[in-house]
């Protein structure tokens, strides 16, 4: 073998690598739902209806980072996780831009308050329970945390949508 260096493929300055942005976003997933159980247990706020399907959101974005990075496929296969990430970045938005909604509403407009969640899965089908919980109740409208001015549920957005662009971006784009 003579002493010539291998050819290797160099990127662009600027592009981004799958597995470390598949790898973040999944880090990032994770310390959201660490804070939000520390908010929960820690600082003994009681997560609405909404808040929990945000959670099932950011888990769920959270599992397709971390099966993207630990897969780490070709071209095709990373577009499929690009459309999986936006998929549940989208859901989780939807529900939290919904929260976000309904804590903005001047309080008489806010709808009145269901039976808690546990409850509601106890005695209804879940399918009816999905509809209630994101057609909104007066426990969702209530804002008992903020930071920077900006409501759990508002960051849970801003989140969602970083996520989902970063992660779909870097998974969709070819090498």
């Amino acid at each position: 073998m003579s002493g010539a260096p291998l050819a290797t493929a160099r990127r662009p300055a600027g592009m981004l690598e799958r597995r470390p942005v598949n790898f973040g976003g999944f880090l990032i997933c994770a310390g959201l739902i660490a804070y939000a159980l520390h908010a929960q247990f820690g600082l003994g706020l009681d997560p609405c209806p909404l808040c929990i399907f945000q959670r099932i959101g950011i888990v769920a974005l959270g599992v397709v980072f971390l099966i993207a990075a630990l897969h780490n496929p070709r071209e095709a296969g990373a577009r499929v996780y690009a459309v999986l990430i936006a998929i549940a970045a989208l859901g989780t938005i939807a529900v939290a831009a919904r929260q976000v909604y309904l804590q903005h509403l001047p309080p008489g407009a806010i709808p009145s308050c269901g039976a808690p969640l546990s409850m509601m899965l106890k005695f209804m089908p879940l399918t009816t329970v999905i509809r209630k919980v994101l057609t909104g109740s007066g426990e969702c409208g209530i804002v008992n945390w903020t930071f920077l001015g900006l409501a759990m549920p508002a960051w849970v957005l801003i989140w969602a949508a970083f996520l989902g662009a970063v992660g779909a971006i870097a998974n969709a784009r070819r090498s």
